[in-house]
């Protein structure tokens, strides 16, 4: 029963992709589908029309083989690496910049949301 709860989690998500993918199509918007669908997903949590229960098994098998999805890119990065001669200095900044934003503003909004959760559990 467990795999079936994980698969209708995952088809959710999956959903929530597509929408993303039909806004961003339908409207020609620059901005990906799949972000489109992700800010979708994250108003429908804030409102509360989705549950976090309703997908949270599924999103958390994702995120644990999330680096096997990454696999396939870095390998074809390999076939252009005359596109990155001479600019190794200026990639690994923007990199380790990207990285560091990510991760504080990450830290922030979920020290954000767990003060929140606490607040609401008192």
């Amino acid at each position: 029963m467990k795999i079936v709860k994980i698969i209708m989690q995952i088809t959710l998500l999956f959903i929530m992709y597509m929408a993303g993918v039909w806004i961003q199509k339908t409207f020609e918007l620059f901005i990906p589908g799949s972000i489109i669908g992700m800010l979708l997903l994250l108003i429908l949590l804030f409102t509360r029309t989705i549950r976090q229960e309703w997908i949270e098994t599924g999103s958390l098998l994702l995120v644990r083989y999330l680096p096997l999805l990454f696999l396939p890119v870095t390998v074809g990065i390999i076939t252009f690496l005359e596109l990155f001669t001479g600019k190794g200095f200026f990639i690994i900044v923007i990199v380790l910049i990207s990285t560091a934003l990510v991760m504080g503003c990450t830290g922030v909004i979920s020290q954000w949301m767990m003060m929140k959760k606490g607040q609401e559990n008192e």
